[in-house]
């Protein structure tokens, strides 16, 4: 999505769902998630030329332009080639694989990227539905402490 689009999405859900045709059903916009959606508006608008980095994917199905969830990198790869993935998704959708095909699919794109060589993702200790998304996308642990991190090359 553009930086408008983005704005829409978090400040006037309606007109978005109007200029997409979509009908947004995916985890509510709110608290840590609104602050998130708030920088990556930002960084869209201060970097438009690298705003698919700064950007949130969002899941539609098919069949009728539902929003199941969405998806993000975290910003531009690092010094080190690695750029970390962020996702969510309606409680209602979770068990039909929709999390799994994007992940997979927006890892397999970003590892094609110049200047990436590992996509990275943060889940909670005990966050065993994220982990086995992770785990099915081909990512291993990498590192835990208050928070696991997973890594793909």
């Amino acid at each position: 999505m553009t930086g408008k689009e983005l704005y829409l999405l978090v400040y006037d859900r309606k007109a978005l769902e109007h200029s997409l045709g979509v009908s947004y059903q995916a985890e509510p916009i709110e608290g840590v998630l609104k602050e998130i959606f708030d920088g990556q508006i930002i960084h869209t608008e201060n970097d438009p030329i690298h705003y698919y980095w700064h950007t949130f994917w969002l899941l539609i199905r098919k069949k009728d332009r539902v929003v199941v969830g969405s998806a993000d990198f975290k910003d531009l790869p690092d010094e080190k080639g690695n750029v970390e993935i962020g996702y969510g998704l309606g409680k209602q959708f979770e068990g039909n694989g929709y999390m799994t095909e994007t992940v997979d699919a927006m890892c397999t794109w970003a590892l094609s990227e110049q200047g990436v060589s590992h996509v990275t993702a943060e889940t909670e200790l005990d966050g065993i539905r994220s982990q086995h998304v992770l785990k099915r996308c081909g990512f291993k642990p990498w590192y835990a402490k208050d928070t696991a991190w997973w890594i793909r090359s």
